[in-house]
């Protein structure tokens, strides 16, 4: 299966946690399902970000229409009638006739954790994984591709970047992959671009003191 590269990068799942792991077991079995019929149809990319301008957009904008799915005290009927008035014509069927499931096994509370799930499983199928890399400076071109060459060949996964600059970082460079601070045989293979890191955050710290000492 053909993942896109758009939707990999999609919800940034290190942003957001499903802490109820027992709910997320139920969202993967839902998100999986629907991931399977949106790519015989090749609306793999098409479905995930309509669930992440659901949860980003909808949600986002009107907290309260995620509680009105969410409550139990509102009926299936009238879930239903709200879900085809707010999303038909504006989604796809795949995605409609998933939410209309949900709602008959009482699992919109679900649809979070579904978005986190199903790009979850996209990414392990197109053997892509998010990496966390936090630096001193901003990371250079070169330095970047470096990075993707270094962290593929040892995880054997095509890596997602997150970069953050954290200019307090006095490592230089901070590697994570999900719940892991990766050292060792990563950081040896990595070592030299630290260095270039470290170097460059500490001529601009010296090039700072330079012209503050000048009165430019």
């Amino acid at each position: 299966m053909n993942i896109p590269e758009s939707l990999v990068e999609r919800g940034n799942l290190a942003l957001e946690r499903v802490t109820d792991v027992s709910a997320m077991r139920v969202a993967r079995v839902y998100a999986e399902a629907l991931l399977n019929a949106a790519d015989k149809v090749g609306l793999t990319q098409e479905v995930g970000d309509e669930l992440v301008s659901i949860v980003r957009d909808v949600f986002g904008a009107k907290p309260e229409f995620e509680l009105l799915l969410s409550s139990g005290a509102i009926s299936r009927t009238a879930k239903e009638e709200v879900l085809l008035k707010v999303f038909q014509g504006r989604t796809s069927e795949i995605l409609l006739n998933f939410l209309r499931v949900l709602n008959r096994h009482d699992r919109l509370d679900l649809i979070r954790a579904v978005r986190v799930a199903y790009i979850d499983i996209a990414n392990a199928r197109a053997r892509r994984i998010h990496v966390q890399v936090r630096t001193a400076v901003p990371l250079e071109e070169d330095q970047r591709r470096k990075l993707i060459e270094n962290v593929r060949q040892v995880l054997d996964l095509d890596p997602i970047l997150d970069e953050r600059v954290i200019p307090e970082l006095l490592g230089g460079l901070v590697l994570r992959v999900g719940d892991q601070l990766y050292d060792g045989s990563v950081r040896s293979r990595l070592v030299n671009l630290r260095n270039q890191i470290l170097e460059r955050s500490s001529h601009e710290i010296q090039s700072g003191r330079d012209r503050f000492s000048s009165g430019s």
